[in-house]
């Protein structure tokens, strides 16, 4: 989008017009709440477009592959999905993780275990991050707001595009289906698509290793250039966090409810910080370690019984004793007075 507007939209149609604007041509997916509507919405929008397509796969597991294959030749295609289609999309992103593809996911969290609840959940962080049978060597943004969303989507393409490692925007039901002004002025130019698989070149690109140790200086090699990405991909946001007594930490939409508690904390005498991972992986441990070093203790909030804890966990330094405490809510959505009286609660 050249111009700048403002307009009136929802965060699935941000979506959809952030992966058009990326330069996305095709989409691979089957519909599942709360993901149906960019589904649906890239449907709308490219229906009678011919250098754009989509396909309405048979479920999850053929949409994963059918991106695999697509990005092998060339392609910028993508899939949104949720829950359970998460789940049956490991395998294809566990094939994607050891063969480089640049595989590129919209992931909307929903509650589990099993089909649980279809709205809203911030239970699919390992998943993302973590499924499938490897080291979870993948890219995730966590969006917080709608403007941040179109930013984060251009970025997933890209990102997977130049540094070939799948990318996942990670996001949840309650801020896709959020309606509200936006404008969409991002000047990011995009990471352009290149065969992996052509005619001429016949490359073989290897995703099966016989011994075991192949295996291992491969998924060293990988080590290598994913934390050489992370330096460059790496994102975070540090509110009032230099000076506090307790860092609040907290990731997408959730993060929104700790600014609005902040205030009244804030109010009530209380010294808070927040510190807002943006990427969950590779996951900004730099900063939260320096962070820690400087306040009296962590509190995280967060639509789960600890998987953003865990994170915080494993990424802080050994040296490092802090006291952790937290409210996890999971799979239900956290409003700024329970956080206000969890804070008092201690």
């Amino acid at each position: 989008m050249s111009e700048k507007q403002r307009q009136f939209l929802t965060g699935a149609e941000v979506v959809v017009q952030a992966c058009i604007d990326a330069g996305a041509t095709q989409m691979y997916g089957y519909p599942i709440t709360p993901g149906t509507e960019v589904l649906t919405g890239w449907i709308n929008r490219v229906d009678k477009l011919e250098d754009k397509m989509y396909l309405q796969t048979e479920d999850e597991i053929a949409a994963g592959f059918a991106i695999c294959g697509a990005v092998m030749g060339g392609k910028k295609a993508f899939t949104a999905t949720a829950g359970p289609g998460t789940v049956l999309m490991q395998d294809a992103m566990s094939m994607a993780d050891g063969m480089r593809l640049p595989f590129v996911a919209i992931i909307i969290q929903r509650g589990g275990p099993s089909s649980g609840t279809v709205i809203y959940s911030q239970q699919e962080v390992n998943l993302a991050i973590h499924g499938g049978n490897g080291e979870g060597m993948r890219i995730v943004y966590s969006p917080s707001n709608l403007e941040e969303m179109y930013e984060l989507t251009r970025l997933t393409f890209n990102n997977a595009w130049k540094y070939r490692f799948p990318s996942v925007l990670l996001s949840d039901g309650f801020l896709m289906k959020t309606r509200q002004p936006v404008e969409l002025n991002f000047e990011i130019e995009n990471v352009e698509p290149t065969a992996l698989v052509s005619s001429e070149s016949q490359k073989n690109i290897r995703n099966i290793y016989s011994f075991e140790e192949e295996l291992r200086l491969e998924l060293e090699n990988q080590e290598k250039d994913f934390n050489k990405m992370a330096e460059e991909v790496t994102r975070f946001e540090s509110f009032k966090a230099d000076d506090c007594d307790e860092l609040i930490i907290a990731h997408g939409i959730v993060a929104g409810a700790v600014k609005e508690a902040m205030v009244e904390l804030e109010n009530q005498g209380k010294k808070v910080g927040l510190f807002r991972p943006v990427t969950l992986s590779p996951f900004p441990k730099d900063e939260l370690n320096k962070l820690a070093s400087k306040v009296k203790k962590f509190f995280i909030v967060e639509s789960s019984m600890g998987q953003l804890r865990d994170l915080v966990k494993q990424n802080l330094d050994s040296k490092i004793s802090i006291e952790i405490d937290g409210l996890y809510r999971p799979a239900v959505g956290i409003e700024s007075e329970e956080i206000i009286k969890a804070i008092n609660k201690q």
